[in-house]
């Protein structure tokens, strides 16, 4: 149910043309299974032509994938990986017929400073997680005609109270696309980023 709840309200604040949503949902409540289902949903019905599944940690972009690959459609039964290609980033190349791209912030980073390959030891953890490791300023993003602005539709970014801190706020500010906060804990500045659009709360008593 909440599930269902979250895609209809997120489906409800899209359709109003309002720019940033956040989904606050308590661990292990769906949160990767309710996007999914919402992607799908967008790229069937909405004419949604590619979009961004955004982590901070490999292994969360690994989830990721298995969780596309398991996940079969409410209304064919087929698997997604089936109807829709799904790419989950190990290189600084998107395949042309690429639906659903799974990246590191880091590897987009990355690719939108132009260069060729990154050392995938970066993105073994998050540097949010590193004491020290934040720089104040955030980092330096200029236009890549490589990866236009319109590049992504709609990105879902997964654990963003840690994805959209000063780090890395200004690979998100680049793309002109819809987002979309997951987060079981969301902080004040995640709020603030997100325009206090709060579209779906399920906390963990609930």
């Amino acid at each position: 149910d909440n599930q269902f709840r979250a895609v209809t309200n997120l489906e409800r604040s899209l359709r109003e043309d309002r720019p940033r949503s956040l989904i606050q949902m308590a661990t292990g409540s769906g949160k990767t299974i309710m996007a999914i289902t919402s992607i799908y949903r967008l790229i069937k019905y909405a004419g949604a032509r590619r979009v961004l599944f955004l982590v901070d940690r490999r292994n969360l972009g690994e989830q990721a994938e298995k969780e596309f690959g398991n996940y079969r459609t409410p209304d064919d039964h087929r698997k997604f990986t089936e109807l829709y290609n799904v790419q989950r980033l190990t290189s600084n190349t998107i395949g042309s017929s690429t639906k659903v791209v799974i990246s590191t912030i880091q590897r987009l980073y990355s690719m939108l400073q132009g260069e060729a390959e990154l050392d995938p030891a970066l993105e073994e953890e998050s540097l949010w997680e590193k004491n020290g490791a934040l720089p104040k300023e955030a980092l330096p993003v200029v236009y890549n005609p490589a990866i236009p602005v319109e590049h992504f539709d709609i990105i879902f970014i997964d654990e963003c109270h840690r994805s959209i801190y000063s780090l890395w706020r200004q690979v998100l500010d680049y793309f002109d696309a819809y987002l979309i906060g997951l987060t079981a804990t969301p902080a004040a500045h995640t709020y603030g980023f997100f325009h206090k659009n709060l579209v779906m709360e399920y906390s963990h008593e609930e």
